[in-house]
């Protein structure tokens, strides 16, 4: 299959989340997760001559689709980084950050990354291929109360426990290699009518602890949140509900955790204020054109002056 910037990645809610940061022409954006670049250019679409977008990938797969643009600066790394970033780039304050996480169709439908059930392939599962464990080092090489933890954790599997046991005792005989080996490893303790959600969950977990996405965001948006200037927006699409409760915490409470704090004064310190008070999701038009879209929750918030 050609993959072309189009076809790498279908941005989700694009209208929806580009409205969302209230775009001024000449403000500082950035989107941290570039892919396909959907999101990027139709906020470029929206900036004037003094306008400019920096947007962040650390897949190098990402980067045959960077924009020619002298507004567009592509910043080849994770986006947990975005503070050391803009310090380097100079930025002291942005107006706008867009954020679509998850994974993108270009690594689902790539049949030798190990990101899908539907390919047998090595279970690689790192959106950066030149750095880091691999999910196949996770599955061998973790305790097994350890890999039932981050099963239960990050697929919320109920039965992550037995599905922990079975990989310890395939991974005696052989080590577990591709993702046909977990599959046949795994599949037995799955329900007939649910295994192929059940198998999405499994795969989901080992993709999250593969690439420390759970800490990465914490980190982004901590760095968004300093970043951010006065009526700047915070606009994120995510697509489960770990991700959605961290970033519903910090447009709540300023912090992945959702504890409201006070300050020496008592009053309670609310660097967000939610736009929009319930998440938006894609329309059954969009669902329809793009299955991969509905689970998409869109959540925007605007940076508070005085943090109350």
């Amino acid at each position: 299959m050609i993959q072309t910037a189009d076809t790498y990645h279908v941005a989700v809610l694009l209208r929806e989340s580009v409205d969302g940061l209230d775009i001024k022409p000449d403000g500082v954006y950035v989107d941290v997760t570039f892919g396909g670049g959907g999101h990027s250019r139709e906020i470029l679409s929206r900036l004037g001559k003094k306008g400019h977008l920096y947007s962040f990938d650390q897949d190098a797969d990402a980067e045959k689709n960077i924009v020619d643009d002298d507004r567009f600066t592509f910043v080849r790394s994770n986006f947990r980084y975005i503070k050391n970033w803009m310090r380097y780039y100079e930025v002291e304050k942005i107006d706008g950050l867009l954020a679509d996480l998850g994974v993108s169709s270009h690594h689902l439908d790539d049949d030798s990354r190990g990101f899908s059930f539907r390919f047998d392939a090595p279970l690689d599962m790192r959106m950066n291929k030149r750095a880091g464990k691999t999910a196949a080092d996770i599955v061998n090489d973790y305790g097994e109360t350890e890999l039932a933890d981050v099963l239960y954790l990050y697929g919320e599997l109920k039965n992550a426990r037995k599905i922990a046991a079975a990989l310890t005792k395939a991974r005696q005989e052989k080590r577990i290699e591709t993702t046909g080996d977990l599959i046949q490893a795994t599949e037995h303790l799955l329900q007939k009518e649910r295994e192929k959600k059940e198998m999405a969950k499994l795969f989901q977990a080992l993709r999250i602890e593969t690439n420390h996405e759970m800490d990465a965001l914490r980190e982004m948006l901590n760095g968004a949140r300093d970043l951010l200037k006065e009526g700047g927006r915070l606009s994120v699409i995510t697509y489960h509900s770990l991700e959605d409760r961290i970033v519903k915490n910090m447009i709540k409470a300023g912090n992945a955790e959702g504890k409201m704090r006070q300050d020496f004064f008592g009053r309670t310190e609310a660097p967000f204020k939610p736009v929009n008070n319930k998440p938006i999701v894609p329309t059954a038009e969009e669902q329809a054109q793009n299955p991969r879209s509905r689970s998409a929750k869109l959540r925007i918030g605007e940076r508070n002056g005085d943090e109350r």
